[in-house]
């Protein structure tokens, strides 16, 4: 099975391609998507859009895994990072990809066993 795990958002996208062979993981691949500040939103969403079609492609995943969006402070940054998560979800819809979300709090207790850890623990 090859699972894609995905960090939305619109400036960096982070990604992480597993194999699981034999009740192994394997490390596939990684890497992020970028757009640049200086780039107009409504161009940052095709090039996320014309960038993430590329990488189902080449990757063929078997499931997507993508952390629900969560937050409080910034609703301004929340909303252009849902945006951006809508076209990560739309795409998967179209390449017949199934989705897993998970929060953030399930996310850092998988990684380091405790759900509140900071980045750099997590990382």
């Amino acid at each position: 099975m090859r699972i894609l795990g995905i960090d939305p958002g619109y400036a960096i996208i982070g990604y992480g391609l597993l194999d699981y062979v034999n009740s192994r993981f394997h490390t596939a691949g990684y890497g992020a998507i970028t757009t640049d500040a200086e780039t107009p939103f409504s161009q940052r969403l095709v090039i996320i859009d014309d960038k993430i079609d590329k990488l189902y492609e080449a990757a063929k995943p078997d499931a997507i895994s993508i952390e629900k969006l969560y937050f409080v402070n910034n609703v301004t940054t929340g909303i252009a990072v849902a945006e951006a998560r809508g076209i990560i979800l739309m795409r998967a819809e179209r390449h017949g990809i199934p989705v897993y979300e998970y929060t953030p709090l399930q996310v850092k207790q998988a990684v380091t066993g405790y759900g509140k850890a900071e980045k750099a623990q997590v990382m």
